[in-house]
């Protein structure tokens, strides 16, 4: 059963802390090399941290927050706090459905403790670059907060995220936004690289994935089409390399689409870039091969079956042509 919020300030009971002479040893465990000045740390310099972390227990998250803004080395403890069992599970309550409040003033409380906590998060990382936290809000969610969560409560919490924010809204105001004129420029002029696509791929892969009304798979289908095409046509191995990195399911339904359109011969170009970012990357080529022969399932004849393999022998002599003369010319 989780405990109840403290969300008003509570006095320390008013005791004589004995002094120590082990000063700097009780701090310098957690913030080796780069810690800052005991003086930063106040009255506090003259405390062992089990006391330290002790008195933070007395404090509400507001008050926390606000202690985290004194000095760096005070922050850095109390991420360090947080990072502690004691710490993060009187912080980061897990228990959502046994919180011992009524109706309403239930969910309002849970609310507040949070948003109580995002801030403490923001504070304690005020000074850090956005990059590093990211990362340290990531591990707190993953690793600590949503930890033994199942697959529907997940779900429930992405799902009331999408309705709070407008995430599938947002997403595809991204996506369909002007893209940036020297990336766009780099799909045209010559092969890119995985690192180029993936963040791109990340996102179509969201928007196929989330299985809203907004976004249907014949739609994500449809977008991927026009981005290779739109403002100027990508070279065909940056269209499969943005296949390969969007999963099999996009991509063999991009492939199905265009079978059973009439668009044979761009498919079977399609797939010989397919195998040559596979080789090129190292991916496994038997994953090019299991694609062709699924998306040859897809033709109604045998004869149709026939032609598209035709195609595709075609479609690599035409390649391997190409390839010969520029390396020759």
């Amino acid at each position: 059963m989780a405990s109840r919020i403290n969300t008003s300030f509570t006095l320390i009971p008013n005791q004589k802390c004995r002094r120590t002479n082990r000063r700097s040893s009780y701090f310098s465990n957690t913030l080796g090399s780069d810690s800052q000045p005991l003086s930063t740390l106040g009255n506090f310099k003259a405390l062992p941290l089990e006391i330290f972390q002790i008195i933070l227990r007395y404090l509400s998250v507001k008050d926390i927050s606000m202690l985290s803004m004194v000095s760096k080395t005070v922050s850095q403890h109390i991420i360090n706090y947080i990072s502690t069992s004691s710490g993060s599970k009187r912080l980061l309550l897990q228990d959502f459905h046994n919180f011992e409040l009524p109706g309403r003033r239930q969910d309002s409380t849970i609310l507040e403790h949070y948003k109580s906590l995002g801030l403490l998060f923001k504070r304690c990382t005020l000074l850090l670059p956005t990059k590093e936290r990211l990362k340290y809000i990531h591990k707190i969610l993953t690793e600590t907060l949503t930890a033994g969560w199942d697959e529907l409560e997940c779900h429930r919490v992405y799902n009331f995220l999408c309705e709070l924010t407008n995430l599938s809204r947002k997403m595809q105001t991204v996506v369909c936004s002007k893209p940036g004129q020297v990336v766009w420029q780099k799909m045209i002029e010559g092969p890119t690289d995985e690192s180029s696509l993936k963040g791109l791929a990340d996102a179509i892969k969201l928007l196929y994935d989330t299985g809203t009304k907004e976004w249907t798979a014949d739609d994500v289908i449809s977008l991927v089409d026009e981005l290779s095409v739109v403002p100027r046509e990508w070279l065909l191995e940056n269209n499969a390399r943005l296949l390969i990195l969007s999963g099999n399911n996009i991509c063999f339904t991009f492939m199905a689409s265009k079978a059973v359109n009439g668009r044979a011969i761009e498919l079977a170009r399609l797939i010989v870039f397919l195998a040559l970012v596979c080789e090129k990357e190292l991916y496994c080529m038997n994953w090019a091969v299991k694609m062709m022969q699924k998306v040859c399932n897809v033709f109604s004849t045998p004869l149709e079956r026939i032609n598209f393999l035709q195609s595709v022998a075609n479609a690599f002599a035409c390649v391997i042509m190409e390839m010969l003369q520029s390396i020759m010319s």
